[in-house]
């Protein structure tokens, strides 16, 4: 029997590999104010960082570093909305070492500057009430389903094309 290729679909089947992905995982999520380079997550999952990466991307369908913004936009998104915490505050709260990278990401992200956020979510808040927080969350979740780069990239050219001819899955 030939051996079976470690980044194959098959190996995503592996409970053990899934256990130490999902490991890694739960561990941004608890702490995603904290930098979090894949050498780190890699340790905690025992395994290889390039392994890791891999494995964390085809298992999620997002890399580590997107879905660690992901979460860091939740939680200011949640901190805008429901307290009264200045913008730089909660800028370093959810782990960002900048206002302005803060700043310039949020807004690509959100499609809104931090400030017009705040203004939105609270406006919007009364409406929402009876929705339960984890749909709501879910529903308010960013789509980083592309790098933040190629998204302003095409923002500013107002094209929809890859960056490159191969299309990244």
């Amino acid at each position: 029997m030939p051996p079976s290729d470690p980044d194959s679909d098959d190996a995503l089947q592996d409970p053990a590999l899934l256990r130490r992905l999902l490991r890694a995982k739960d561990r941004m999520d608890a702490c995603s104010h904290e930098d979090w380079p894949v050498k780190r997550l890699a340790e905690v999952s025992g395994v290889s960082e390039a392994h890791f990466a891999r494995s964390f991307k085809r298992a999620f369908g997002i890399p580590p570093h997107r879905y660690l913004l992901t979460r860091r936009i939740e939680q200011a998104v949640t901190l805008l909305r429901d307290t009264d915490l200045a913008i730089t505050d909660i800028a370093f709260v959810t782990g960002w070492e900048s206002l302005g990278t803060f700043g310039r990401i949020f807004r690509d992200i959100t499609g809104h500057s931090p400030g017009a956020m705040r203004v939105q979510s609270r406006a919007s808040i009364a409406s929402l009430d009876c929705v339960p927080a984890c749909v709501l969350k879910a529903a308010q979740r960013p789509d980083l389903t592309i790098a933040v780069l190629e998204k302003r990239r095409r923002d500013a050219t107002g094209t929809v094309r890859p960056s490159s001819t191969k299309e990244v899955t």
